[in-house]
């Protein structure tokens, strides 16, 4: 398993308990595929530098997670395909410890 972060904007017009909602069941994907979660930091709402789809802002989430490559290609399956989801990086960070 690997060690990966990945950075998405939620839409800024979702609702509070509707975005917890989605971050949730977006983590619970990598926790279904024996992955763990282990950082979750939440920028909050943040301007955009150029307009996206008409929008000017959205909520800014970074995860850091260990996962196998088929649950990190799940995770990102269903990140490109959520319309509530406006933009998502990944990066691998490290090899986890253990193998």
């Amino acid at each position: 398993m690997k060690q990966y972060e990945t950075m998405y904007i939620v839409k800024s017009s979702l609702e509070e308990n509707a975005r917890q909602e989605l971050i949730a069941k977006m983590h619970a994907i990598i926790t279904e595929h024996g992955g763990t979660i282990d950082k979750v930091d939440e920028w909050g709402m943040r301007d955009f530098a150029y307009r996206i789809e008409d929008m000017t802002k959205g909520y800014y989430v970074v995860v850091t997670y260990t996962v196998d490559v088929e649950g990190l290609n799940e995770f990102e399956r269903l990140m490109r395909i959520n319309n509530n989801i406006v933009r998502t990086l990944t990066i691998a960070t490290d090899e986890k410890k253990g193998k």
